[in-house]
């Protein structure tokens, strides 16, 4: 047996090793492919520029009219009151209705962001979730509000690019050299299928495709949706026309260009697909216009349409939340709101503000302005702010992320590199504008203070891959610019010690130097960071301070800290706590943070910011609503993992028709003998042999062996720390149930209910009729019968993937669980049902997190085989 058993470990571990593994190739992969793309754009912006220099892209820039301007804002404001009505469209599919300013608030927020950022941490459904998190909606409803507006954009841009097409693909197909047929053909092919689709599922029908289920919108909401889609990308198509010289094309097929053009876009999955974007355009546009004219209007669009409601969001929240005292509703809540979309925006733009350090460094400075500085300030000086200015863009990438997290640590670092940059961007260049903008970016931290109040250092935590992206991104495209700007300079290995003042191509060779090394160490750093070792089980002192605070407050569950198999953290002030296990790189905490709730954020923070910075996951396990919003704030998404069971003991009594098969249970269980007794705690000793045998018994009857985590075990400490329930037959106990129990009488449940083989049939209804009616009579409101795993997630056709798979596993898992019969078990008690949810991070976060909470539960993998 010791054989096999190191074997079993033996296999974990090497499974384990392999994981890992994959996941560091995962990471890899992901990272090269997005340099790979970055590389390839790189290369066609200059080949599609060969023509052009940089002073007539800035000459071309000048050129345009303020009329030009003023037309390509009016209609950036057209585009972006369409893009809120999106969500309001959103919301009247899930049922769900909110004030539009809120909505609006909300909307134009993720718009902003995502148009800007276009990565998923500071991507468009983040802000959808902390937002509407906080107005009430359930994270099933936000999954659907997401999913809805996400797909309303994707059909109606190609909806929208195939009628285009139709209409011009005379025009079209020279600039992409096809033949205007296949374009007309490929078009209408893509029309006719979404066409089907729509008559397929009109009227809310549900289309099935394969195991895929479809549910769409009514023929009224999906003709609104594409109305809506239609004004949207005609008008923000319109923003980047107008700024174009006249007579390059009609705007027909114009319309056709760009949305092809936002469409590679989005699937580049580029930040804000940048340079996809140009790249198509420019392409289009090559053979009908200057290349300058073109690349001139391409950076006012990115600083109308990108840069410009970012900034107006920024003001919008800053100002909310100044009034966020106002006790008038709508102030109110649109003050809850911004509250939590500030950090994230402050974020994006400090992103923003970073690829204008790093562009900046790379461009050559006005000659009129070089000859200001000459009189002023020191070449040595000038050349170090050229080149630490650079270098302060890229720290602040790192620094947008703990921002976005609302960290203490990041503001001050945020503010002081912002302060810095500023007076570099003076002393480098007399950049005006950047200087302006930074300033703002001051302003703006100093006005929100408050909100960044988390004790926490920002550099604990490795980059993500997403963010690594942002500074690969950052650092491929300056050198695509240095190589555009300066293309006529001939290089030499003497460029690297020139240091003059004219001596432009120089500096910018030397931050781009700079910026490589820089971003390669931070990537270095975050791949080869170890994760640090396992928790420890807490201290005696510890557990003893967790018990009395337990016992303090409602939820009888949180007695399973007397397992003493947790770790437990505590918060600041030492009035809540959380336990939680490690498995592999998961951190999960069980339940809600334990105390009183408003020391729950800051406990929530403390624990997500200590699995991060030990290089895993941060996890909560079966949590109730209270708290999806302190989640959704530390960038966690709730899923669903089944239903909660509470009976209602102040009204429960066996009289009825609906409670006549309990009342039949409890009178078969007094005819054959059965007896009940309550024994407190310090009666437990004496029988605990008793105990032990029924437990011994059970074990082996069902070939189970003990659990873990959020189970007890049988344990003589464990089960002598609170009442325990049995059923004694002619004086031998032939079934017993532990109860946790708290001070507060709020709540009453059990957790290990074990019977002898030979126990009377229906036992198990007797003993939950006898504990309940026990804890009713001791003034207890009411029981907690446990939660039904997989239970009550949703069965709609719009349902996220999560719970469709989890539905099917319910539906068709009873080889492996009990998971209807559990719940039609629950179900006869006649409860309230209480969702209960897992909150983790996006992508694959969930399932393998659910996976090691298994796993934790159970044991590691011996125990799930073993059961």
């Amino acid at each position: 047996m010791t054989d096999i058993s190191d074997r079993t470990e033996a296999s974990e571990q090497t499974a384990l090793s392999l994981f890992q593994r994959l996941r560091r190739n995962r990471w890899l992969t992901k990272g090269g492919a997005t340099a790979v793309i970055l590389i390839i754009i790189g290369f066609a912006i200059v080949r599609l520029t060969s023509e052009v220099r940089y002073d007539d892209v800035v000459a071309a820039l000048r050129a345009t009219s303020r009329q030009s301007i003023v037309f390509a804002i009016v209609f950036t404001a057209l585009s972006f009151a369409a893009l809120t009505l999106y969500d309001v469209g959103a919301l009247f599919y899930v049922k769900r209705k909110l004030p539009y300013v809120n909505v609006a608030l909300t909307a134009f927020a993720a718009y902003a962001v995502g148009n800007t950022a276009g990565f998923g941490p500071l991507s468009g459904g983040a802000i959808r979730y902390r937002a509407y998190s906080r107005l009430g909606l359930k994270p099933e409803e936000i999954a659907g509000v997401i999913a809805f507006v996400t797909l309303a954009f994707g059909l109606g841009l190609a909806s929208i690019a195939s009628f285009s097409l139709l209409a011009i693909a005379s025009e079209i197909a020279p600039l992409v050299g096809l033949d205007p047929f296949w374009l007309r053909l490929v078009a209408a092919a893509v029309l006719a299928g979404l066409g089907g689709l729509m008559v397929a599922g009109r009227d809310g029908r549900v289309l099935q495709l394969g195991r895929i289920a479809l549910r769409f919108p009514d023929s009224r909401t999906a003709s609104r949706q594409f109305l809506v889609s239609v004004l949207d990308i005609a008008a923000s198509a319109t923003v980047l026309y107008v700024l174009l010289p006249d007579g390059i094309m009609g705007w027909p097929a114009f319309l056709a260009v760009y949305s092809v053009a936002v469409g590679l876009g989005v699937l580049s999955h580029v930040p804000a697909g940048l340079g996809v974007f140009e790249t198509v355009v420019i392409a289009a546009l090559a053979q009908t216009a200057d290349v300058d004219a073109v690349l001139g209007a391409l950076m006012l669009y990115r600083l109308i349409y990108h840069v410009l409601p970012l900034l107006l969001a920024v003001i919008f929240v800053i100002c909310t939340e100044v009034r966020s005292l106002s006790r008038r509703p709508v102030a109110s809540s649109l003050g809850r709101i911004a509250g939590r979309l500030t950090p994230i925006l402050l974020a994006t733009l400090a992103l923003v503000l970073a690829a204008m350090l790093v562009f900046s460094s790379v461009t050559p400075t006005p000659d009129e302005n070089l000859a200001l500085l000459s009189s002023y300030v020191p070449l040595p000086l000038l050349e170090g702010a050229h080149f630490l200015a650079s270098l302060l863009g890229l720290v602040l990438v790192i620094v947008a992320r703990g921002l976005a997290r609302r960290l203490d640590g990041a503001w001050w670092a945020a503010l002081v590199i912002a302060s810095v940059a500023l007076l570099f961007s003076l002393i480098k260049a007399v950049a005006l504008v950047e200087a302006g903008l930074l300033a703002f970016f001051v302003l703006s931290l100093l006005a929100t203070r408050r909100i960044f109040d988390r004790p926490a250092t920002f550099t604990g935590e490795p980059l993500t891959a997403s963010w690594l992206s942002a500074m690969l991104a950052l650092c491929l495209f300056a050198v695509t610019m240095l190589l555009f700007v300066y293309r006529d300079v001939e290089y030499s290995h003497d460029l690297w010690w020139q240091f003059e003042l004219s001596g432009e191509a120089p500096r910018g060779l030397r931050a781009v130097l700079g910026l490589t090394i820089f971003c390669g160490a931070v990537a270095l750093w975050s791949l080869l960071r170890p994760a640090r070792g396992p928790a420890d089980i807490s201290s005696e002192d510890a557990l003893e301070k967790a018990v009395a605070i337990a016992a303090k407050q409602d939820m009888s569950d949180a007695n399973l800290v007397r397992m003493k198999d947790k770790s437990l953290m505590f918060s600041p002030d030492g009035r809540a706590f959380i336990m939680y296990g490690r498995q592999a790189r998961s951190w999960i905490a069980l339940f809600d943070p334990i105390g009183p709730q408003d020391a729950w954020p800051d406990l929530i923070w403390q624990f997500v910011e200590a699995a991060r910075s030990c290089g895993c996951r941060p996890v909560f396990y079966q949590v109730s609503p209270a708290g999806l919003s302190y989640y959704a704030d530390a960038g966690l998404r709730a899923f669903r993992l089944g239903e909660l069971a509470v009976m209602d003991l102040r009204t429960f009594e066996l009289k009825g028709g609906k409670w006549a098969g309990l009342r039949q249970a409890v009178s078969r269980g007094q005819r054959d003998g059965l007896e009940f007794e309550m024994v407190e705690p310090d009666g437990v000793p004496a029988i605990m042999d008793e105990l032990s045998a029924v437990s011994d018994s059970w074990l082996a009857h069902h070939r189970a062996k003990e659990k873990g985590f959020s189970l007890g075990a049988f344990d003589a400490d464990y089960i002598a720390g609170q009442p325990v329930g049995v059923l004694r037959v002619n004086g031998r106990i032939v079934a017993f149930a532990n109860v946790l129990v708290t001070e507060t009488l709020e709540e009453g449940s059990v957790d290990l209910m074990r019977f002898s083989p030979d126990a009377p049939r229906g036992s198990m209804d007797f003993l939950f009729v006898s504990l309940m009616e026990f804890l009713r009579d001791k003034g207890f409101k009411t029981f907690n019968l446990g939660m039904a795993p997989l239970a009550g997630l949703s069965a709609r056709r719009s349902s996220p993937v999560w719970d469709k798979v989890g539905r099917t596993v319910f539906e068709h898992g009873e080889r492996f669980y009990n998971f209807k019969g559990l719940k039609a078990f629950k179900s006869k008690f006649h409860p309230h049902w209480q969702p209960r949810y897992m909150a983790a991070g996006g992508g694959i976060s969930p399932v393998l997190a659910l996976m090691d909470a298994t796993f934790l539960i159970g044991g590691g993998v011996k125990g799930i085989v073993k059961k």
